[in-house]
């Protein structure tokens, strides 16, 4: 949803009637998971994806059939042989794709989006009824039923899931604010670091006391460009899984009150550029104030995954490269089959 969301208001405020399409069920080789949308207009107009393409034409069918007024509709598609003309997975996947009409509660939810708030939403799909539930307390919506909602605070990331089975099942999703990539040090590699990041969806801050570096124009993609020492606009108790901490000054000065700060925080990765002495030398520093062994292996360095590149483009897409690898709970590796 937060993909397309931005297409969605735009939409509304030219007052289309549209028609949404999820994918609430998937096994095997689906080529999207659970809470991918599809979305179309009665105009015609049309955003994200169910499938990667190989059904996305038959769902805009039947999501066109919902807003002429036919009730909602539950899909399932499953593999079909790739040289057949009927309509499914070539990939050897099954995915369930339920089409409703965009109501006032997704309204609602799109409102929360914008403002980056924390919210579960969950829809029952026996008969379209849904449930809008905040952090807080507060709930919305015609779903009678009492959610009990993951801890907002430890979850790093979107996660649909879907309770399948048997017929009046619930498929819930937790939307949580995007991830932020927090950069210490307006050095050359950040520059392409923050673009590459802004394309995969993280909010930005970049951090550094050098005016001559942290300049707002040599970084038109990030949210916010800091000119200041890091100690003074972090805050460990600020600092949770959904922020990202790289730190590139390649100085102690620097360094070492951002590592000190990440390290007493819930941050979801912290990242340390410099060779291996360096990484040492850090390191040895920051046990001497007290840091563990196993606090210490949370830094990620020297940063970024082992691509063989090194220009500072190359050294970006490695950093997010880990980054993305750490924030899905993997360590990054070569996919079978690919040639590198």
């Amino acid at each position: 949803m937060q993909d397309i969301a931005g297409e969605l208001r735009r939409w509304l405020a030219d007052g289309e009637s549209i028609a949404l399409a999820t994918v609430v069920w998937a096994e095997g080789s689906s080529p999207r998971a659970p809470g991918a949308r599809l979305a179309v207009t009665a105009s015609g107009r049309f955003c994200g994806s169910v499938s990667g393409g190989c059904v996305d034409g038959a769902v805009l069918a039947e999501a066109q059939e919902v807003l002429a007024g036919a009730p909602f509709k539950r899909l399932r598609y499953g593999v079909v042989d790739e040289s057949g003309w009927d309509v499914g997975l070539a990939c050897g996947g099954t995915i369930e794709v339920f089409v409703e009409p965009l109501v006032a509660i997704h309204r609602h939810l799109l409102d929360a989006l914008a403002a980056e708030t924390p919210v579960a939403f969950c829809t029952r799909l026996s008969d379209a009824a849904h449930l809008l539930a905040w952090a807080d307390g507060r709930i919305e919506g015609e779903l009678a039923l009492t959610v009990t909602l993951p801890d907002f605070r430890s979850a790093t990331s979107p996660v649909a899931t879907l309770h399948h089975r048997p017929e009046g099942d619930l498929f819930c999703e937790l939307f949580m604010p995007p991830p932020c990539l927090i950069v210490v040090g307006a050095v050359h590699i950040a520059v392409p670091l923050v673009s590459l990041a802004r394309v995969l969806g993280f909010r930005t801050r970049v951090i550094d006391a050098r005016r001559a570096f942290a300049d707002p124009e040599r970084f038109p993609q990030a949210d916010e460009v800091l000119a200041t020492w890091p100690q003074e606009v972090l805050d460990a108790e600020q600092l949770g899984p959904q922020h990202y901490i790289v730190v590139l000054t390649h100085d102690p000065k620097f360094d070492l009150p951002t590592l000190e700060i990440a390290l007493r925080s819930r941050a979801g990765y912290i990242g340390l550029l410099g060779s291996l002495s360096t990484q040492m030398r850090r390191k040895a520093a920051l046990a001497a104030m007290g840091f563990s062994e196993e606090e210490l292996a949370r830094i990620h360095g020297p940063v970024g995954l082992d691509l063989g590149g090194n220009t500072p483009e190359e050294i970006a897409l490695a950093i997010m490269a880990e980054i993305v690898a750490a924030r899905h709970g993997r360590r990054g590796r070569v996919v079978p089959g690919r040639d590198v």
